[in-house]
């Protein structure tokens, strides 16, 4: 969350002239509790405090929707994700973009820079005890409001919505990292796999050097028996750019080796009816294993720890016929079970 700008002054001096007594001793009294919150980091009473500040100067005419903005950055920080969710799409579809113009100008008795609205700011023109009169426009926070509402959707994990709201931004802002980012997210939650696919394909057309998108495309690819071969193409380009990526060398070693239950299974029925078949079956199997020892090995390098990749290296040399690796294995696999319990 970006750290709020706002101060009791600012609301205090912009609200004073013209406005009821009592209303502004409340708006104050909102404004500085909602502030000590957010300070103190207790978002939970900050949030609504932000939406009590709007809310009592939009009842007075001035509908400024950045307490809104502040109420709904709490309410994520707080993971109250209903009413974030709530206050961040009435934002996206009011049209807000944050962008507002400050006015400031000095006392020169106090030497003190101050905000106000822009009646005041001409007033206090007119006196000499003010100089330096000043105007900055704040950024936009659109594209944020954006980012930040397809986070709070897929952490809900409410897909769809997730999926709308992210194209309806790509749509303002194309070239948006994170937004692409959270559409192939949503799109792979949503179960929408070919648009997930086909978004990853575009990511990488733009950035070939990003090793998660090779690894996500190859973990794809990998469920089709038709793109076995793409699978692993993947995974190596993956692997090429992060030579540690264990996750990768462990889909890498399970797409070459490919449904070996069902391999033995088949290897299995034709040892007694066609056992040349069966044997030209072993062989292959062998061929597979063989093919895949080194991503295995370098996956258990990579995470030696990991008691998957040490079983699988033990059932590798097992079928490759390395007794002796195998036994190391094996102990290496007992001392990681007995670490475990």
């Amino acid at each position: 969350m970006k750290k709020l700008i706002l101060s009791i002054a600012i609301i205090s001096s912009a609200f004073v002239f013209g406005q009821k007594k009592d209303t502004n001793a409340q708006l104050q009294e909102a404004n500085k509790a909602a502030m000590d919150a957010y300070n103190a980091k207790n978002y939970t009473v900050a949030a609504p405090k932000f939406l009590e500040v709007y809310n009592l100067l939009k009842a007075n005419g001035q509908d400024d929707k950045v307490y809104m903005y502040y109420a709904g950055l709490n309410y994520a920080l707080a993971n109250n994700i209903d009413e974030s969710v709530k206050i961040y799409t009435e934002l996206i579809n009011s049209g807000y973009t944050g962008v507002q113009t400050n006015y400031t100008a000095k006392d020169k008795k106090t030497g003190q820079v101050a905000t106000y609205d822009k009646g005041t700011w001409d007033m206090l023109k007119k006196s000499s005890d003010y100089i330096d009169f000043k105007t900055e426009q704040t950024p936009s926070v659109e594209a944020d409001l954006y980012e930040t509402l397809a986070t709070l959707l897929l952490n809900a994990k409410k897909n769809d919505e997730a999926v709308a709201i992210i194209e309806k931004g790509l749509a303002k802002f194309p070239n948006n990292a994170k937004l692409k980012d959270f559409q192939s997210t949503a799109y792979y939650q949503s179960g929408n796999t070919d648009k997930f696919v086909a978004t990853l394909k575009e990511q990488l057309a733009k950035n070939p050097n990003d090793a998660t998108n090779w690894y996500n495309l190859g973990v794809m690819q990998s469920k089709n028996t038709a793109s076995a071969a793409d699978a692993e193409a993947s995974f190596k380009k993956a692997i090429e750019l992060k030579p540690d990526f264990a996750n990768a060398y462990q889909n890498l070693v399970y797409a070459i080796i490919g449904e070996d239950e069902k391999a033995v299974t088949e290897i299995n029925t034709l040892r007694k009816t066609k056992p040349d078949d069966a044997t030209k079956l072993i062989e292959a199997r062998k061929e597979r294993f063989n093919k895949a020892l080194p991503y295995a090995e370098s996956w258990y390098k990579a995470l030696p720890t990991d008691v998957n990749a040490v079983t699988m290296l033990k059932e590798i040399y097992s079928i490759t016929k390395n007794q002796a690796k195998m036994a190391e294995m094996k102990a290496k696999e007992a001392e990681l079970a007995g670490k475990a319990k």
